[in-house]
């Protein structure tokens, strides 16, 4: 327990520059007091103490406003920035070395049983107010835009922009490897719609000259 508690400091410390010392981080981060309070409520959660771990669960959330449902799986390294707002749900399975910003949701889409909530891997970063809604993974090293909802499996290596989430390919390349370290950027994302309205665009102007010239060059608005 306390190696992971040390790993999931360390985290912070590497990711969020106005960390300052480990006990500011102790005293002052609900992500860190949120994830304590989980690994603390999962250990009774597979002991089946359900109520127990169920009400450490709902106190964290009083406190932090951060709900991590005691049946989720948690690795190394989660670290939640801000978390106001952040749910994740039971059958949800998040990776090491993710990081979740605050208002995202890892949850379901109905009232199915068994495996309802999706599988977070390795090195993912979920912006803020991400939604991602269903049973399926977002691969190693891909990055959820802000605001983006995701409905379907994510490959790795990938980001997901829009609503629904579309996901562009960044060359191939790891997000991780392209810096030796996790890609926190949430802003320099590709917008798909944006590059398709501007297609649309240029080919309605393009047309639009096609039509003038057709009609002897005279200004016509019309189309």
């Amino acid at each position: 327990m306390f190696r992971t508690l040390r790993e999931d400091i360390n985290a912070v410390k590497e990711r969020d520059p106005a960390a300052r010392n480990v006990l500011e981080i102790l005293i002052n981060y609900p992500g860190i007091h949120a994830v304590i309070f989980h690994r603390i409520a999962h250990w009774f959660y597979k002991k089946k103490f359900f109520f127990i771990a169920r009400f450490i669960s709902q106190c964290s959330r009083f406190l932090t406003g951060i709900e991590i449902h005691p049946g989720a799986k948690i690795g190394k390294k989660l670290f939640i920035d801000h978390g106001m707002g952040v749910v994740i749900g039971e059958t949800a399975e998040v990776g090491d070395n993710v990081t979740i910003y605050q208002g995202a949701t890892l949850g379901g889409t109905g009232k199915e049983v068994g495996k309802r909530h999706p599988t977070i891997g390795d090195n993912v970063v979920i912006s803020s107010g991400a939604k991602i809604l269903g049973p399926f993974k977002v691969g190693e090293n891909s990055k959820i835009g802000a605001g983006s909802v995701v409905l379907k499996e994510v490959p790795p290596n990938c980001t997901v922009v829009g609503i629904p989430g579309v996901v562009v390919v960044k060359d191939n390349q790891k997000v991780a490897a392209i810096k030796n370290s996790i890609d926190l950027d949430q802003t320099n994302l590709p917008d798909p719609v944006g590059q398709q309205l501007e297609c649309l665009r240029r080919r309605i102007q393009e047309l639009e000259g096609k039509i003038r010239n057709l009609e002897g060059g005279k200004n016509n608005e019309t189309v």
